[in-house]
């Protein structure tokens, strides 16, 4: 066999080693010195769930030498903690949009500081910014039976809040979740039931001439939840249809409401509820 086929054939056997022994690599799943978790709570509808992972004690004095004072934590380990709210909350009282936050800390000998930050898919802390802070608040330190590896908890959760309760070592650090579940309740009903069903069930019958008097009652519930110039137009036919002299002053409230509306309506509609605002009978298109 000649040097260079020799060669040849030592690079190729070299380049299989180490291609097996990436993709050998890639295959491994080691554990992780500090353990990634995840812990949702659901309170009243809103899903607040928090992303970390959980470093250990190991014998190691972790408050104010592991974990410095003064200076900006992770909350964690390995990737940034997040904390994700599906609606808008309040924290310690202070308003806070739905999204996901960074979930910062500066630990101290007194209350800490617990930082909601905008930037929620950096690793760790090393680029934190306190420009993209979206909130602070204060938190109080309290002494806690030792737990060897960090964790959140959710304490004393009702309808309307949540505590979340961050606990190492000996310590655990606790701050309120609060969310109007009421008026978010009470916005889902009123997008459930919206003015478009009724409204689409009484054009059905009005374009065909049929079951008017439950057309009549379905504009209504219509009208109830929303006034707009499809509807208030509707009302007009009907009351035309019908030969109600009502339908005047439906046509007037339809044709007033045209003037806001976007895309605007189809000029021969304008034209039919003129004529019915005019004391006329016509039933549109």
């Amino acid at each position: 066999m000649s040097t260079l086929r020799f060669r040849a054939g030592l690079v190729a056997g070299l380049l299989l080693v180490l291609t097996a022994g990436a993709a050998l690599a890639q295959q491994l799943d080691l554990p992780r010195p500090s353990p990634n978790a995840s812990v949702t709570q659901t309170v009243g509808i809103t899903d607040i769930t928090i992303k970390y992972s959980r470093p250990g004690v190991k014998g190691r004095e972790v408050w104010g030498k592991l974990v410095p004072y003064g200076e900006v934590w992770r909350t964690g380990a390995n990737e940034n903690t997040t904390i994700k709210f599906s609606t808008p909350v309040k924290i310690e009282g202070h308003e806070l949009p739905a999204g996901v936050y960074g979930l910062q800390t500066f630990p101290a000998q007194g209350d800490w500081t617990v930082v909601f930050s905008k930037d929620a898919n950096e690793w760790g802390a090393f680029s934190y910014k306190p420009e993209h802070d979206a909130l602070r608040i204060q938190a109080k330190p309290q002494p806690a039976p030792f737990r060897e590896r960090m964790a959140f908890d959710f304490d004393d959760v009702t309808d309307t809040s949540a505590k979340v309760v961050l606990s190492w070592e000996k310590l655990q650090v606790p701050f309120t979740i609060e969310v109007d579940t009421p008026a978010l309740v009470q916005a889902k009903l009123k997008d459930a039931v919206r003015w478009q069903t009724p409204y689409q069930a009484a054009s059905y019958c009005i374009q065909n001439d049929t079951c008017l008097d439950d057309a009549s009652r379905w504009l209504d519930a219509s009208l109830a939840l929303q006034e707009n110039f499809s509807n208030l137009r509707a009302k007009a036919m009907l009351l035309a249809k019908k030969k109600d002299p009502g339908a005047a002053a439906y046509a007037q409230k339809a044709l007033a409401a045209a003037k806001t509306t976007q895309p605007a309506p189809n000029p021969q509609q304008i034209k039919d509820l003129e004529g019915i605002a005019g004391g006329g009978s016509k039933k549109g298109k």
